[in-house]
């Protein structure tokens, strides 16, 4: 009797290590969650850092014309009122011949 109760022990130890280390919803499946935590707390650094330069961006848009101004040369092509634009154009002959010489 007392060898039947320790390998019915035995084998309850055995069954209950496989499902720790070996089975789906055991160590694997915490390691891959812990994994899956790391991986999502990176991405919310990164889109936290992103939506703090919006925000800042959006600050200056609200508050100062510096930037608004800015993006209107830029993007825009725009000049203020009284101002002169120049547009440099290199001619592409001067290119060819400073090459042949």
């Amino acid at each position: 009797m007392l060898r039947v109760t320790i390998a019915i022990l035995l084998l309850a130890i055995l069954w209950m290590q496989y499902r720790l280390w070996l089975a789906p919803d055991g160590m694997q499946d915490v390691w891959r969650l812990r994994k899956a935590v790391a991986e999502q707390r990176e991405e919310n650094r990164i889109l936290r850092e992103r939506n703090t330069s919006l925000e800042a961006e959006v600050r200056d848009l609200k508050e100062g014309l510096e930037a608004v101004e800015e993006r209107a040369r830029t993007e825009l092509g725009m000049i203020e009122e009284g101002e002169t634009f120049y547009q440099v154009i290199e001619d592409a002959d001067d290119g060819e011949q400073d090459d042949r010489q």
